[in-house]
């Protein structure tokens, strides 16, 4: 009774315009919205549609798709109807191509016939909710944009910065047909930051912006969630659906943790990225999409390609474009930056007055191995602001140890810390000159070239130390 009493609340007093050649379906859809005290115009010709927008305003348009005088879809095409009118198309068996093209045009979804009278009204107030965040994350998006920038401007991963910069410019140049980018870094870099960041300063930030975490799907499910499917493919496919290469056309897809797709769903995500195209679960159809993607991975997928689980063809489809986050632990003094932008904005979200990190702290935030990476130095700035007293410096625990957690040195960041001192007997330079050579191969994943311009080198610098060293 309350949801009925809210739809026609939401329904009373709006326009809208049904275009329906078949009489009696038509006469139901008219009586279900009039019930709700909405006001109806129904049209049974494409010419009779195009003179009510002519002449009034509507907040709402259900449109069939074939009618006696041509297609609906030409008044889309022909920008009759405003984009402020929520536009859903009905459509008969075979007519998913056009119901796409419809969705590209500005109708907000379509229902395959037959369906329920029922439907209609709830799918109109799904679609007006998702209009409404639609607005509100474009209104939110230059703040956003500004603040994601932060968090590489006020002094820290500048080197990063400067990766993305590249990037971004390469796609403001070729603005269509993006090539994927791939992201590696160690689990709780900010692979998804990182990601967003990319979207937000391209072309396509006005577009949309799907993230699937690919290894909380089942296998089982994830064809399904990537490239949709057709009413009747499985058991509970009650009615089609479209798959997130469709929710994100003209725009982004981020596939996280892409190395937990099985090796069939790999082939078809192949496919899909080769060709532009892709077909539904259950489907004959051919579906164009323009779809950038940017896959993320903290594994090694050259060693996944050696062990036969993952593609190789898709790990060099998916390499045109790359960044490699370093893990938190060797960033040095960028940490104590990093954490000074996430104290502001957890003081922010917890209403305390700004806490400034105590000189113990900025020692603990250098010396601790920081495993969990950001995501780690997030939840400890958090934990310990709340805990700690109005108005004291704050004071971290990272560097408390747990029963299950080895104790191990930093490898490179123990002469960063601020309380290293040189050991009486002598300092080692070259074997430390060493051992930052072979952190910066084995972050750049072998990748001499790659090592070298994060070192700030040459590469035959390089390959002089390690032949020096017998290596």
């Amino acid at each position: 009774m309350e949801q009925i009493i809210n739809t026609k609340a939401f329904f009373q007093n709006k326009e809208i315009l049904i275009l329906e050649d078949d009489h009696f379906l038509a006469k139901r859809l008219v009586a279900k919205f009039e019930n709700y005290e909405a006001e109806v115009t129904s049209c049974s010709t494409v010419e009779d549609a195009r003179n009510a927008l002519e002449n009034l305003t509507f907040d709402f348009a259900l449109f069939d798709l074939n009618l006696p005088d041509g297609e609906s879809l030409d008044l889309l095409r022909k920008k009759r109807v405003p984009s402020n009118t929520l536009l859903i198309l009905m459509t008969a068996e075979g007519g998913i191509t056009s119901a796409v093209e419809a969705m590209r045009l500005g109708a907000v979804d379509y229902l395959s016939k037959p369906f329920e009278i029922d439907e209609i009204p709830l799918l109109f107030l799904k679609c007006d909710r998702q209009r409404k965040n639609q607005r509100l994350i474009q209104h939110t998006f230059e703040k956003r944009k500004q603040k994601t920038a932060n968090l590489f401007f006020k002094g820290s991963f500048k080197e990063d910065l400067q990766q993305l910069t590249k990037i971004t410019e390469v796609d403001q140049r070729l603005q269509t047909n993006l090539p994927p980018l791939l992201i590696g870094g160690p689990t709780g870099s900010g692979k998804s930051t990182y990601a967003r960041w990319v979207h937000d300063h391209g072309p396509r930030h006005n577009s949309a912006f799907v993230a699937i975490n690919c290894s909380a799907i089942p296998h089982s499910l994830i064809e399904s969630e990537l490239f949709g499917h057709e009413k009747g493919a499985f058991t509970d496919a009650k009615n089609s659906r479209i798959g997130l290469f469709e929710a994100a056309d003209n725009g982004t897809l981020f596939l996280d943790e892409v190395a937990s797709l099985s090796l069939p769903a790999q082939a078809k995500v192949l496919l899909a990225i080769e060709n532009g195209i892709i077909r539904r679960l259950g489907g004959t159809k051919e579906i164009n999409v323009d779809v950038r993607i940017i896959a993320a991975a903290n594994q090694d997928l050259r060693q996944m390609i050696d062990e036969k689980q993952f593609r190789e063809d898709l790990f060099h489809r998916l390499d045109l474009l790359r960044i490699n986050i370093p893990p938190l632990n060797t960033r040095g003094k960028d940490i104590i930056a990093l954490a000074s932008y996430f104290l502001q904005a957890l003081c922010k979200k917890y209403k305390i007055c700004s806490s400034q990190l105590s000189k113990q702290s900025e020692v603990q935030l250098l010396t601790h191995q920081w495993t969990g990476n950001a995501r780690e130095l997030i939840h400890e700035l958090e934990r310990s602001l709340i805990m700690s007293g109005k108005g004291e410096p704050l004071e971290i625990s990272a560097s408390r140890k747990h029963s299950n957690e080895p104790v191990t040195k930093p490898e490179i960041d123990d002469w960063l810390n601020p309380s290293f001192s040189f050991p009486t007997d002598g300092f080692q330079l070259e074997k430390e000159m060493i051992r930052m050579l072979e952190l910066g191969i084995k972050q750049a994943n072998g990748n001499i070239s790659e090592a070298a311009r994060l070192l700030g080198v040459p590469r035959d610098y390089i390959r002089y130390r390690l032949q020096k060293q017998g290596k």
